[in-house]
């Protein structure tokens, strides 16, 4: 298995939204434990996190 199916395979398995929908379960489950005060810095992070891998 050589880089380039590597790469492929994580492209498949980040496909399709699939990687937006954890980085929501992961906000979700972070400001379930943490101060209401923080949500929204959960938030943006969850929002700049997806920017950053829906630009490739």
């Amino acid at each position: 298995m050589g880089l380039g199916d590597i790469t492929g395979k994580a492209k498949d398995a980040l496909g399709g939204g699939k990687a937006d929908e954890h980085i929501d379960k992961g906000v979700d489950a972070v400001q379930e434990k943490t101060p209401d005060q923080v949500d929204q810095h959960v938030e943006t992070g969850g929002d700049k996190l997806k920017d950053h891998l829906n630009k490739g």
